[in-house]
């Protein structure tokens, strides 16, 4: 029996209805999408642990990440996510401090220990106040802090450096903004601003003399092919901020919100243990490499940098009493 011209169109519209039904579902029950953008290579150990991170949470959101400050470079990250231009990014101290002077604390010279002190302190009342201006005034959620490694002053003179006053007039490449050229100053150097991804070829023309990193970025972004030294002021516990926006921390139930936070600690503390063996193996890998690696006088180091950040106007800005409990801890 033939179905009529009518009835056919019926069951067609209907099955239309179907699928334009079905496809309304799926729509709605799509994982939410957060883009992650970080200047730190693909080759970068943090870059294992967003993908760590990623995995643990791939039920409930896909992770889209960008490195190498791909979608958006180094310093402009913590703006476009204050604009939900931006989900996640692993942001800088020093660029909070910029927005919030009182987080200059944790930017200066010899202030943590070691990873272990980063932890206990973020972990802490300090942590807690700490985090709770980020959420308050800059609408985004930090999930813990991302160490990657004490930060060592890399040469390309032959220069012998043992103390600050061994750095001046040495052109010492440092990321753009108030607190990291302070930094720069605080080591008895002649702090020059440059992108990160500059920094090779900057050194290699002779645009800047040097540059401070963690003894793994040296190695992924290859900058000892054109350093002659490395030497070992560890002036700083390099660490930046795994975070999130409001608007997207906001938007999780209370479920997702613990689950999120676990699989960012799990990460955090993977990475954390991976920085810290590879510093251990990177020394002997350098002087293979025909590097001159040494230890300057600290003591030294220690004494000129604290002195100059306790007569600075950033800790004219620091929360009475901070500096005493982060030493406690």
């Amino acid at each position: 029996m033939m179905m009529s011209i009518d009835r056919r169109l019926f069951m067609a519209g209907a099955a239309a209805a179907g699928l334009a039904g079905s496809a309304t579902g799926a729509m709605a029950q799509a994982k939410p999408n957060l883009r992650f953008s970080a200047v730190f290579s693909e080759q970068d150990i943090r870059a294992d642990m967003v993908k760590r991170f990623a995995e643990a949470i791939k039920n409930d959101f896909t992770l889209q990440p960008y490195y190498g400050g791909t979608l958006f470079r180094q310093g402009t990250e913590l703006v476009a996510m204050q604009r939900n231009n931006l989900e996640m990014g692993n942001i800088a101290p020093q660029d909070i401090s910029n927005q919030i002077p009182a987080w200059s604390i944790v930017t200066s010279a010899y202030l943590f220990k070691d990873a272990d002190h980063l932890k206990r302190v973020f972990a802490s009342d300090v942590g807690r106040d700490l985090k709770k201006m980020a959420e308050e005034k800059l609408n985004i959620r930090i999930l813990g802090p991302t160490y990657f490694g004490a930060r060592q002053v890399g040469l390309k003179p032959k220069t012998r450096i043992t103390t600050p006053a061994d750095m001046a007039g040495i052109k010492l490449r440092m990321p753009g903004g108030d607190a990291w050229q302070f930094l720069g100053r605080s080591l008895g150097a002649n702090p020059t601003p440059m992108a990160y991804g500059e920094v090779y070829t900057g050194l290699q023309s002779g645009a800047v003399d040097g540059q401070d990193n963690p003894l793994p970025n040296v190695q992924n972004m290859k900058f000892y092919e054109v350093m002659s030294q490395i030497v070992l002021t560890s002036h700083l516990v390099g660490f930046d901020l795994l975070c999130i926006t409001n608007r997207a921390w906001n938007a999780m139930n209370a479920q997702q919100q613990a689950a999120f936070q676990r699989a960012a600690d799990a990460a955090i503390d993977w990475s954390t243990a991976e920085h810290v063996k590879r510093e251990g193996e990177l020394v002997d890998f350098f002087k293979k490499q025909g590097l001159d690696v040494y230890t300057p006088n600290l003591a030294a180091f220690r004494e000129h940098a604290q002195k100059m950040y306790l007569a600075s106007d950033l800790a004219k800005s620091w929360v009475p009493g901070m500096l005493e409990k982060i030493n406690a801890l």
